[in-house]
């Protein structure tokens, strides 16, 4: 399936990508792919990635692949090769058939570094890996050449075979390319190509002993499985040269060449108020700052599920926020404007009590209740309705009634009337205080002919509040979410300062005893509602029979579109 020219995303890699199909370059082919490593789970930033490689693919009637590039078996865990797999599913990506390993073309690609070290372009190294690192030079000074460079390619092969065979320890031998020492492109100065090491891989076991550096298998994965778009974050840009020569090498001298495909680069991006980073993600869930990978504070995809983003709402976000070559941070309040948008137009409404305060009706029949028909989602009235139970005793939010309210207080008060949503004209007449003075209940009348919310004779109130009924309500508790960080930017402290320290300590607030009207007995986690009034908010999986645990997801405040309008931008 592709998209229409007319609606087709415009951006410079899809410029590239449109002219070498116009070119009948590889027959009109577009194939990308994903090319995760399985050593952590994947976070908000991958998205972006995934949707950029899919979007395209399927802009242009072409192929996406899921591939894993798991040449590292000392980091890489099954644990996160599942957690992948449901994380680009979940975003709505189809890889169809094509789910591959880069460890199933070990053979290939060693195959491919014997053609090179018999062409004289790959030899042996027994320098370690700080040896290496000396002989590098700098960006101002050439390299200087292993001692061990000159070997003939016959002794080559029989080191290389026997670092195959597992005969030497970790870390005593690498396989190098021959390149160029003097190169003002480091990566080009010899680069190590495979380095021994004796570990389980968790898809093929214990099969091998010698394992590829990412650079040189990462052009062989994508020409093995006819990429022709390989689409990187910006800082493998200097890679690019030597993901080509690996390929122009192995095919100098070939009858029958292999695919070379075609490398492009695009910026990162970071939004405010969390981090990116794996390692600064780990040191987050290691240090017991979060309760784990999937905490709804964390910016993981496991984590924005659990708290209940959508799918779509990132998607439409990494198309708003489009493709670049500079590097970007957005404001965090940007993907929440989608994520509301999402959830306004899908989210059914309920009534939630965050704070309940007792309010009792003093002229409604005791022991007696009735259903009043609620709007399940005005933005879309094939929703439906539902019925709420209503009865003398409910709780409204504590925070709908003050005693003696300010100027602009609508709400309640002593002696004034309030509409209840979707039920009766209330007023206040008695107020119930505890021993320090604290209101624990209040006393109201109801008008009955104002069933459904409006006065027969065209009186007017100037507030609504949601409430439950006490005899029906659920027991539930909420927690509600802020920014993980107080800063913007979380990265930037001052030298010996520890970055961990902006973690907000106000992130996460926990709330037992809410109340939630009755149809929401059997949602199960990760069904998302809106509680009227107070957010977006999702089912989550520490609920049980009888205990139900909500997220916030978001608040109904956009913060995003009074960003634009003060600026004078739009939504």
């Amino acid at each position: 399936m592709s998209t229409d020219e007319t609606t087709r995303p415009a951006d410079f890699i899809r410029e590239m990508v449109a002219a070498d199909v116009a070119a009948g370059k590889w027959d009109g082919k577009v194939v990308t792919r994903f090319p995760p490593e399985p050593n952590a789970y994947l976070h908000i930033g991958h998205a972006k990635a995934i949707w950029t490689s899919y979007g395209i693919a399927l802009d242009f009637g072409g192929r996406f692949h899921l591939r894993f590039d798991d040449t590292n078996p000392t980091k890489e865990e099954q644990e996160y090769i599942d957690a992948i797999i449901d994380d680009v599913r979940w975003l709505g990506c189809d890889w169809g058939d094509h789910l591959y390993f880069a460890s199933d073309y070990f053979e290939q690609m060693v195959a491919c570094a014997v053609e090179l070290i018999r062409k004289g372009k790959a030899y042996v190294d027994d320098l370690s890996a700080d040896e290496i690192r000396a002989h590098r030079g700098t960006l101002t000074q050439p390299g200087r050449e292993s001692p061990y460079r000159g070997r003939s390619a016959e002794e080559n092969l029989d080191l290389f075979e026997r670092m195959r065979g597992g005969e030497f320890p970790d870390g005593s031998r690498v396989l190098r390319a021959r390149i160029d020492m003097a190169s003002p492109n480091l990566n080009l100065r010899d680069p190590v190509m495979y380095r021994i090491l004796h570990a389980p891989h968790p898809h093929v076991g214990d099969r091998w002993c010698i394992y590829p550096t990412y650079d040189w298998a990462h052009g062989l994965e994508d020409s093995i499985e006819g990429v022709t778009h390989s689409l990187c974050s910006i800082e493998f840009e200097n890679h690019r040269p030597l993901y080509d020569w690996f390929i122009d090498a192995i095919n100098d001298g070939r009858e029958q060449p292999i695919h070379h495909p075609r490398q492009i680069e695009f910026a990162r991006y970071n939004l405010t108020h969390t981090v990116m980073s794996k390692r600064m993600l780990r040191e987050l869930v290691e240090g017991g700052y979060v309760g784990g990978w999937d905490d709804p504070r964390m910016p993981t995809l496991l984590g924005l599920r659990r708290r209940g983003y959508t799918p779509e709402a990132i998607r439409d976000f990494s198309r708003h926020t489009g493709i670049s070559k500079y590097p970007a941070v957005f404001d965090i309040a940007l993907i929440e404007h989608f994520l509301r948008q999402n959830l306004n137009r899908t989210s059914p409404r309920v009534m939630g009590v965050l704070n309940p305060l007792r309010l009792v009706i003093d002229n409604y029949p005791d022991g007696e209740s009735e259903e009043l028909q609620a709007i399940n989602n005005p933005e879309d009235p094939s929703a439906g309705t539902r019925q709420v139970p209503f009865s003398k005793v409910l709780y409204i939010e504590r925070e709908d009634f003050l005693e003696e309210p300010p100027k602009k207080f609508f709400r309640l008060a002593t002696g004034r009337e309030v509409r209840l949503r979707y039920a009766y004209f209330i007023t206040c007449t008695d107020v119930v205080k505890d021993e320090r003075g604290e209101v624990t209940e209040l006393h109201c009348t109801y008008d009955p002919a104002t069933r459904g919310g409006d006065a027969p004779d065209g009186r007017k109130v100037k507030a609504t509040l949601h409430w439950v009924s006490a005899d029906h309500a659920l027991d539930a508790e909420v927690r509600l979410y802020d920014h993980l960080f107080t800063k913007d930017d979380p990265g930037d402290v001052a030298e010996g300062e520890d970055w961990k320290a902006g973690v907000n300590p106000d992130s996460l607030q926990v709330l037992a005893g809410c109340k939630v009207e009755p149809s929401l007995a059997g949602a199960e986690p990760g069904y998302r509602c809106q509680f009227e009034r107070k957010g977006y908010f999702c089912v989550d999986p520490d609920s049980a029979p009888g205990r139900l645990v909500f997220n916030r997801t978001v608040g109904l405040r956009d913060t995003w579109a009074k960003i634009q309008k003060r600026e004078g931008k739009g939504s």
